[in-house]
């Protein structure tokens, strides 16, 4: 029977597995890296354990956390100087997202997420134009108050979300509209 691999169909699901782990792990240690800058001591720096925590909920070895706790701190020079990014944007039926990342390469970032953003017929707002709508708790954008948008719009939101979620740089995507999964 040509063609009907048991290796072959092992080898396919466990390199899709593979790529989605390894996404998630780089996400992570970005995170790792930035709350390390703070101090690299996890008892003295609520940030960096959080941090970890969410390492290790999701199995990331251990050598991977310290990697990044080495970068974030200084003593490893690999890679560029990672940088904080927070971008606001009026979805779709006047809704306000804030996009968090955390990138080597601001201008590579914003390029892409603007890229996205014109294939929705969406653009970037002004600093500040969003974040009234949203808090801070507990290092979480949560929304002050939310609205409403009507189906057709989820949809639109909801394909934009999943599109700036493949983004590697992209931590966490925020909005103020109530979306029905």
């Amino acid at each position: 029977m040509s063609g009907h691999s048991k290796w072959a169909q092992i080898k396919h699901q466990k390199g899709a597995a593979d790529a989605k782990k390894s996404k998630l792990f780089a996400k992570i240690s970005r995170l790792i890296s930035i709350a390390a800058r703070k101090g690299k001591d996890p008892a003295t720096n609520a940030s960096l354990r959080d941090a970890i925590s969410k390492a290790k909920e999701v199995n990331m070895p251990n050598d991977n956390i310290e990697r990044a706790i080495k970068r974030g701190s200084g003593e490893l020079k690999e890679g560029g100087e990672l940088e904080e990014v927070l971008y606001e944007v009026f979805g779709p039926g006047g809704c306000a997202i804030l996009i968090e990342g955390i990138t080597d390469n601001k201008n590579r970032t914003l390029g892409e997420i603007r890229h996205i953003l014109s294939k929705h017929d969406l653009q970037l707002a002004g600093s500040g134009s969003c974040l009234w709508a949203f808090e801070k708790i507990k290092n979480v954008w949560q929304p002050k108050h939310t609205i409403e948008i009507s189906k057709e719009n989820q949809e639109k939101l909801k394909q934009l979300f999943e599109e700036i979620d493949e983004l590697e740089d992209i931590q966490d995507i925020t909005t103020n509209c109530l979306i029905e999964l």
